[in-house]
């Protein structure tokens, strides 16, 4: 290989042939610039020569180290690098090559390279993981490399393995791995039931030939295994695909009209990359659970421990039997029986509904079932103060106790039951969760990832307006003959609080709770008396929405100050928001014990789940929230307007 040592560019001579040029044609017009112009030159061009003679002692002193070491090994001279089979690269000091073997000019480099830098064929950081001694892969020119280093003294070299054919397979290995996906139709029972025969065989038809055609653009394969359920099996490259669109296959379900007010909707769970078929059979099942769990009308895709959600914009849809709700009841009464004690616990600064609900479920286990309970509550951080004050009042015991004092209770067979969550990070005391070893979950919310897995029974109803709906249900068939009058309010309070007095997210059910309710004497005006407030907590709510911005059809509101009720005041005012015309989701970012939350409330059209997902909280599509510890209002909030932009919310 010819060793040309010159890294100058071939610019830099013909300057200088330009110069010595100029020079002689001034020798007719002015002797002084003449001599000015040829000192200019000659030292121009002795500056280039004694920077290629150095570069020239620099290279062969580079190339006599690695002489020294060859020879040492038995080896003729350095063409034996020339030889090497595989694309190799002598770099200096300064990280520039100063020989190169054929292979790598060839495959690599493709030109001549002495006295360039390496970092034109492989990046900074790489660089640095290869010198360190680590194998990295690299594609150049349409090929894979293992890159790895050969130090020897003050020189490196930089070799590169092809492993293109093994690169190659092993990529079609991954692609051609096969996925396990799971389509429930979300509302084929309501079409059956709703719908006349020629109707409903229709629109199952329509459903099954888009879930059909969907499956079979690829090629995978699916069957149908029950009334309502489809099992399909895909590659994965497929599964990326679909991924890249955005499973559009939701979007042409939707477009199936039943009549002019509801839609067919389907739920898909898929499992992926999963070390057997079984597993990724397993994993699909519970990425379906999950798309249910959150309202249906969505695709969840689960690899490893990790979940990816895609749709999600239909409102969850009601099952108005409830056979569910007894069978839960009758081994919820099961549970109960088994335990010395109850413990009822709802989450962190909990609500009117989350209170409402834990009483519901303290009144129907020691009045009808005869057992000792308590609910769990914080008084110092709890937003219904009034309404604990008033059962406080009207009962001669202590039905409410502190965490601690709830330690001291726990027993093997304690059974604790959550109330308004589902997950273990927004407890009322993740201690007592951690101490008791079963467990009962009622909850309402749309399905988080970090969701309690280990529960004897999970009771998880998306549709459902709120955890007191729920409960009330439960204590029809597990005991209500002792319901007093305050309590039946504290369970109708939390309906009125999640549904912003029967305006979203109500459905039948919710109608027939409050009725069940109202018939147990519970008062409306006394309810409407647990949500009057202080004159501070209403100064601070009207302050917020005075200072709310609009963005994107997004109401944003900051609060300026920490007070004592900022966050009462920061909810009311995020539903006090939504009455403004053309406002279709609201955001209110405030200061509370030094972390930053977002209360986000929605009339539906936007799912505010989605926006608090992206920045680490949760809710369900019309109310939804999150705490960001590490943060400030200025950061939160342009976070938060960052995400309104990019999910596009019209559409959400």
């Amino acid at each position: 290989m010819k060793r040309n040592f010159s890294r100058v560019p071939p610019i830099v001579f013909l300057v200088i042939f330009l110069m010595f040029l100029m020079t002689f044609v001034s020798l007719f017009w002015n002797q002084y610039v003449f001599y000015t112009e040829l000192a200019v030159s000659c030292v121009s061009l002795i500056v280039v020569v004694i920077y290629i003679l150095r570069f020239n002692i620099y290279v062969k002193s580079s190339i006599k180290s690695v002489e020294s070491n060859i020879i040492s090994s038995n080896t003729d001279d350095l063409n034996s690098i020339n030889r090497f089979p595989i694309p190799s690269a002598l770099i200096g000091k300064n990280f520039d090559v100063v020989y190169a073997n054929k292979f790598f000019v060839s495959k690599i480099s493709k030109e001549d390279c002495i006295g360039r830098y390496i970092t034109e064929y492989i990046s900074n950081e790489s660089l640095e993981k290869v010198l360190i001694g680590e194998v990295i892969e690299l594609k150049c020119n349409d090929c894979w490399y293992s890159v790895f280093a050969i130090p020897i003294n003050d020189v490196v070299i930089i070799c590169f393995l092809d492993n293109t054919y093994y690169k190659e397979t092993s990529l079609k290995y991954m692609e051609s791995r096969p996925s396990v996906g799971i389509i429930m139709f979300d509302n084929k029972d309501e079409i059956e039931r709703e719908s006349a025969e020629g109707e409903n065989s229709q629109v199952t038809a329509l459903v099954e030939n888009e879930i059909k055609n969907w499956v079979l653009s690829t090629s995978g394969f699916f069957k149908k295994i029950d009334g309502q359920r489809y099992m399909f099996f895909l590659e994965d490259r497929h599964i990326k695909k679909f991924i890249d669109e955005k499973f559009d296959i939701l979007e042409k379900v939707r477009n199936i009209k039943i009549d002019e007010r509801r839609n067919a909707t389907i739920s898909i769970g898929i499992g992926r990359n999963g070390s057997t078929l079984k597993e990724c059979e397993y994993w699909a099942r519970k990425a379906l659970d999950m798309a249910l769990g959150r309202g249906g009308d969505q695709a969840v895709v689960k690899q490893n421990e990790s979940y990816s959600f895609f749709g999600g914009i239909s409102k969850g849809i009601e099952r108005r039997s409830k056979v569910r709700t007894r069978i839960v009841a009758s081994n919820l009464i099961d549970q109960i029986q088994l335990s010395d004690n109850v413990l009822v616990m709802g989450h962190k600064y909990s609500d009117l509904d989350c209170i409402g609900a834990a009483i519901g479920m303290w009144s129907t286990i020691s009045k009808s079932q005869g057992k000792q309970a308590n609910i769990i509550i914080n008084h110092e951080q709890t937003l219904a103060p009034s309404l604990v004050e008033n059962i406080e009042s009207s009962e001669k015991r202590n039905i409410f106790i502190s965490p601690k004092k709830a330690l001291e209770l726990i027993n093997d067979d304690t059974l604790l039951i959550i109330v308004d969550t589902h997950s273990s990070s927004f407890l009322e005391s993740k201690d007592v969760y951690d101490k008791c070893h079963r467990i009962v979950v009622i909850d309402h919310h749309r399905m988080m990832v970090n969701h309690i897995e280990d529960a004897v029974i999970f009771y998880h109803e998306s549709y459902a307006s709120s955890a007191s709906e729920m409960v009330s249900e439960l204590m029809q068939y597990i005991g209500d003959k002792h319901l007093s009058r305050i309590e039946a309010e504290a369970l109708l309070a939390g309906i009125m609080l999640d549904t912003k007095n029967f305006v979203l997210k109500t459905g039948v059910r919710t109608f027939e709770a409050a009725a069940y309710l109202r018939k147990k004497g519970a008062d409306t005006v006394e309810v409407k008396r647990m949500f009057s407030n202080t004159i501070d907590t209403y100064k601070a709510k009207y302050q917020l929405v005075s200072g709310a911005e609009i963005f994107n059809n997004c109401a944003i509101a900051s609060a300026d100050d920490e007070s004592g009720d900022i966050k009462l005041a920061a909810v009311q005012a995020a539903d006090e928001l939504l009455g403004i015309q053309g406002v279709e989701a609201s955001f209110v970012v405030y200061s509370y014990n030094g972390i930053i939350n977002i209360s986000a409330r929605s009339l539906g059209e936007v799912n505010v789940q989605l926006i608090m997902e992206a920045m680490g909280g949760g809710g369900h599509q019309t109310m939804a929230g999150v705490q960001l510890r590490d943060s400030t209002m200025e950061h939160a909030r342009e976070k938060l307007v960052e995400i309104i932009s990019s999910l596009k919310i019209n559409n959400v």
